[in-house]
This record gives structure tokens, C-alpha cells and sequence, in this order.
């Protein structure tokens, strides 16, 4: 049998590995999971007589090599940081590997060993990255074959909780990994192209500067910056692009929201707060309001953000249960990003009956026969339960089938690479329809940015 060893048995693990199970036997395929807990990898082989579970320490390298060895090839699960290693193993041992990370400068500089080994390297074939890449080259390929040229690309994600589990003010729970929500946006300003003017959104404006989508049947979102669209440019072909904006997607008016904590300071990284661990979230939101002796904290903080009592905004805040002096944050030498993780993570954890939500739309501009026209594509996935949510599935099911594809020579092209060739696209967005990650695409009206050519852009 074709041994697949997967690294990592983590929540994005759990649609990959069913999906290979599904297909061992009619591929003659066994699945080595290994994770760091045995019990969550044997979790996951769900008694599967083609599965093997086994505890892994990639740090004890002569484990590690033992059975990337073994493997036909090695799906990396493991934070995007842990990579390297095993992907410099999979090059000695002449191993294909494939990951839904983002690639880094460490494994792209293994790229010229990847070609000379003829070995595959994908990356970036989760969701986003992954199926952002795939849809959109899908498209932009379709245009350009028929002699139209690319003159804007907007691209949003955004993982939500599904409309039937929507119930806080903030239409919003955790779908994902809470400190990538907490630190979304810092590190630099958002940068991204419009009309073929540079623009710039540092990070204390990012959340305040929202474009709108209407998704049929799901009603209005909204998006926010991503922190570097220009970067697209090149992976996509689209150097003398007019228009470049990649974006988060959220329900309309939690940008707004969260700005609030912004504007306060609660989502700052850079430093440890003193007795972090004994102080209540009345006393954390105090932190960062002026003192005053006889304004409550209540009064300060609807100051300090110019919000009224009868504003949602405030609503917003009362729900996540900021002023209540007997919780405990409980977290020694914490940062304000990590203590505000830990009460949003009260508020916003999905519930066993909750489910979640992806949506992905993009919107392609273009000229042909001197005529402007404009592509939409939308993409909504719901997820089943708990296990097989819609985030493990849009990260997962890729993954698992470019493995496939790559195992049955059907993904041949050596290199560390990205799935933007139609080698890797056709098949895989193909076979996603079966799984319900279906994009429905409609043709638009034109509009851009700047319809009467006015100066001042």
C-alpha cells in the first residue's frame, strides 16, 4: 500500500483525513497520522483499518526521518514555522510534500534541490491561501485566453459562523485560531493598488475603512484591508494591474466594533501587563481610561470612544461582559492582545451545535474588444458539525486532493510552487464541487473606482 504520512492532527486535519480514508481503498492507500498527542491522532484514524496512529516529535529527528522515510508522500499540518525541517528531510529522502502554508523564504530557497530531485512542493493549498489562489487563476486564465486584459482584482475571505448559529450582537465567533483575529491588521500598514494609485491604511484607520459585498441569500458583509495585496501582483501575472485589493470579510458593522478596542489600546502585543493574572475585565478596561474621581468606569469608556448608552456599540460591550469586576483574566505576564483573547474567547467560542460559515468573492475587471466587463464569483460553504466544520473542509479537502493528484502523477511540475497552474486548478476545484465549495460567477456591469475620470483619486 501507497503510504501518505500526515503531520499534525490538529482541527484542520479532521475533512483530510476522512477525505483519505474514504479513498484508501479503492487507492490502495494507508494513512500514517502522527501528532504530538497520540490521543488526538488515534481520535482522528476513527478505527479505520487503513490507519495508523502514532506520536510524533518532529524535534527528535531520528523519528522524524524514520518515517518520512516510510512515506510516499508527507502532508506538513504543523504550524507554518515548522516546516522546514521536515521539507528539508522530504528533499534527502526524495519525499513530495505538501502544506496550506503560506511558502516561506526558507522553503522557497529549497526550491532549486525540490527541481533537481524532480520532487513537488505545494504550498498555499488550504483555503486562503489555497482556494483564493485556484478560483481566481481559474478566472483571470479564462480572460486572458480569450484576449481580455485584467484591469482589477478584488479578493475577499472571511470565516464566519453560519446564519442559523448567528446569535450575538456581534454576528461573529471564533472559526479559527482567536489571536490571528485579535492581531489581524498589525505589523504594518495595509497596502494595495486602486485606479493605479498606491494607497496606504495604517493600522489605526483599517477598520474604518470598509468596502461592502452583497452576497445573495446571506445578506450585506463588509471587508477590511488585508495588510499587503501588492504582493499578488507578480504570483498572479497581473504586473500592469490597475486595481489590487485583498480583504477580510466580516458582517456589516464589526469593524466598526472593533475598532473600539483598537482606539483603546486592547489589541496590543508589545508589552506584559503587571498582575495580569489577578485583575478582573473591569479592572483591564480601566487600564486604559484616565483616571477620574467619580466617573464610573462605564462613563469613562463611553466617553473615551464618544458612544452613547442607547448606541449598539455599547450593547456590543455590555454583551462580552467587560465591567463585571469578579471575573478573573487568570493570565500570568499577559499581553492586552492575550487578555483580550481570553474574554472574547468566553464570548465567542462556537457552541457543540454551532456551526460555521466561509465566504469567499471575488471581483474581476477587465477590458476586451475595448469594452469593460466585470466577473463576480462567490463562494458560500456552511459547515456540518463541530469536527467537519466548513473551515476544515475548505483547508483540508484541497490539501488531501492535490496529495492524491501529485501521489497519481496527475500534478507532475516540479518545485516548490503554488497551485496557479490549470495542472493543479482543473481537477481540484472540479472535484470540490462534489463537496459542496462551489463558486457561482456572474457577469456585471463595469464600475471600478473612478467612472468620470475626475482628478482627485
Amino acid at each position: 500500500m501507497r503510504n501518505i504520512l500526515i503531520i499534525g492532527a490538529g482541527r484542520s486535519a479532521s475533512s483530510l483525513i476522512q477525505y483519505l480514508l474514504n479513498k484508501s481503498q479503492q487507492e490502495n492507500l494507508h494513512i500514517t497520522i502522527s501528532d504530538l498527542s497520540l490521543e488526538l491522532a488515534l481520535h482522528k484514524t476513527n478505527n479505520h483499518p487503513n490507519a495508523t496512529a502514532i506520536a510524533l516529535d518532529i524535534y527528535n529527528v531520528a523519528q522524524r526521518q524514520t518515517e518520512i522515510q516510510k512515506a510516499a508522500i508527507v502532508i506538513s499540518m504543523l504550524p507554518a514555522h515548522m516546516h522546514i525541517d521536515v521539507a528539508k528531510d522530504c528533499v534527502t529522502f526524495k519525499k513530495n510534500m505538501v502544506t496550506a502554508s503560506y511558502v516561506s523564504d526558507e522553503m522557497q530557497d529549497l526550491d532549486t534541490e525540490v527541481k533537481a530531485n524532480n520532487l513537488v512542493f505545494m504550498n498555499e493549498i488550504g483555503l486562503d491561501p489555497g482556494i483564493d489562489h485556484m478560483s481566481a487563476m481559474k478566472i483571470i486564465h479564462e480572460i486572458e485566453d480569450k484576449g481580455g486584459k485584467m484591469i482589477l482584482f478584488e479578493s475577499f475571505c472571511g470565516g464566519l459562523v453560519a446564519p442559523e448559529s448567528d446569535n450575538n450582537l456581534w454576528n461573529y465567533k471564533f472559526t479559527w485560531a482567536p489571536r490571528n483575529v485579535v492581531l489581524a491588521g498589525q505589523g504594518g500598514a495595509a497596502k494595495f493598488i486602486q485606479e493605479g494609485k498606491y494607497k496606504y491604511i495604517p493600522y489605526h484607520k483599517l477598520f474604518r475603512r470598509t468596502e461592502f459585498l452583497n452576497v445573495e441569500g446571506y445578506g450585506k458583509f463588509e471587508g477590511y484591508a488585508n495588510r499587503d495585496s501588492l504582493k499578488y501582483r507578480s504570483i498572479y501575472g497581473l504586473n500592469n494591474i490597475m486595481t489590487l485589493y485583498r480583504g477580510t470579510i466580516r458582517k456589516v458593522g464589526f469593524s466598526k466594533a472593533w475598532n473600539m478596542f483598537v482606539q483603546l489600546g486592547m489589541t496590543d502585543d508589545t508589552y506584559i501587563i503587571d498582575n495580569s493574572e489577578s485583575i478582573s475585565y473591569r479592572d483591564f478596561i480601566n487600564l486604559f481610561l484616565p483616571y477620574h474621581p467619580t466617573d464610573s468606569v462605564e462613563i469613562k469608556t463611553r466617553l473615551a470612544l464618544g458612544i452613547e448608552q442607547d448606541d449598539i456599540m455599547w450593547d456590543k460591550l455590555l454583551e462580552l461582559d467587560l465591567f463585571n469586576d469578579k471575573k478573573i483574566v487568570g493570565l500570568k505576564d499577559a499581553t492586552p492582545a492575550q487578555i483580550l483573547e481570553r474574554i472574547l474567547t468566553n464570548s465567542w467560542t462556537l457552541q457543540e451545535h454551532d456551526k460555521d460559515m466561509i465566504v469567499m468573492y471575488h471581483k474581476f475587471g477587465y477590458e476586451l474588444n475595448g469594452e469593460r466587463k466585470q466577473i463576480d464569483s462567490k463562494m458560500v460553504c456552511i459547515g456540518d458539525d463541530q469536527t467537519y466544520t466548513a473551515m476544515a473542509k475548505t483547508v483540508g479537502l484541497p490539501v488531501a486532493m492535490a496529495t492524491l493528484q501529485i501521489l497519481n502523477g496527475n500534478i507532475k511540475t516540479p518545485g516548490v510552487q503554488l497551485p496557479i497552474s490549470k495542472e493543479v486548478y482543473e481537477p481540484i476545484l472540479k472535484e470540490l464541487e462534489e463537496f459542496g465549495v462551489i463558486f457561482n460567477e456572474t457577469q456585471m456591469p463595469y464600475v471600478g473606482y473612478n467612472p468620470d475620470k475626475l482628478v482627485g483619486n
